[in-house]
């Protein structure tokens, strides 16, 4: 997949079946997500990543059989009706279920939390889980899904390792293995610091992606600084996350996305 100023349009999976706000069948939920992933699509948007940002409050890195189960059935079918580049992540840090289900339903990359450097989530302590990872990566023969990580998450503290800056967390991301590495800002919604981004970018040799707070209006500043861009909340009606897919808003966001890209 070839990640050069590429937008990356969120699919945000309805509750997943023994999730406190579950209220839908796991068919309507693909109903839902395949629809909000064909509207992605219809907008330009040149690729689609699918998280379970419903499932709240989030397990810590183990997630049951029926999240996995029901995940896969929601990405096999995305995978038939849309052709562009898919990604997934299962939260929160169930990195190694959302390589399996990238596996199984044909995905081209995961977006994995708690790569490099513990930290402190809301779920919780997450270590580490690099080395597991990626080794179970080759033991499933799935070396061609990539593995984009977060630095310096959000949602989380960073009180341990705030001796670490975030170039230094990039050329740990970097040394350890991942093939991308993600930059947020403190929540989900909210815009990356641009010296942050511009910090990666300066010590990094792997893809920058900022994966938070991207709408119409600041994606300029931020487009010489980064390879690609994760838009979930300014794609949905009303701006917020937990709503429907607007396809209007997309193709008003991918105008201006053309727009820099001519004058790139």
């Amino acid at each position: 997949m070839n990640i050069n100023k590429s937008i990356i349009g969120m699919v945000h999976v309805g509750a997943l079946p023994g999730t406190p706000k579950n209220c839908l069948s796991v068919a309507e939920i693909i109903e839902q997500a395949t629809s909000d992933a064909q509207k992605l699509e219809k907008g330009g948007i040149d690729a689609i990543m699918i998280e379970n940002m419903h499932d709240r409050p989030y397990l810590n890195r183990k997630v049951g059989p029926e999240i996995v189960a029901a995940m896969t059935a929601v990405a096999t079918k995305i995978r038939q009706v849309v052709s562009v580049p898919l990604g997934i992540q299962i939260l929160a840090g169930a990195n190694k279920q959302a390589l399996a289900v990238a596996h199984s339903a044909g995905f081209d990359f995961i977006r994995a939390e708690g790569f490099a450097f513990g930290h402190m989530a809301d779920e919780g302590m997450m270590n580490s889980d690099a080395a597991e990872l990626l080794r179970y990566r080759k033991k499933i023969g799935a070396d061609r899904i990539k593995i984009w990580t977060d630095i310096k998450k959000k949602h989380s503290s960073h009180a341990i390792s705030a001796d670490v800056s975030i170039g230094e967390m990039a050329k740990a991301a970097e040394f350890f293995l991942a093939d991308g590495v993600i930059v947020t800002g403190n929540a989900t919604g909210e815009e990356a610091s641009l010296n942050d981004v511009e910090a990666v970018k300066a010590v990094a040799g792997l893809p920058v992606i900022i994966g938070s707070g991207i709408d119409e209006q600041n994606i300029a500043g931020f487009w010489p600084y980064a390879d690609a861009f994760i838009v979930g909340s300014s794609f949905k009606i009303a701006g917020n996350w937990q709503n429907e897919v607007e396809l209007e808003r997309v193709q008003d966001f991918m105008k201006r996305v053309s727009n820099l890209r001519k004058n790139s």
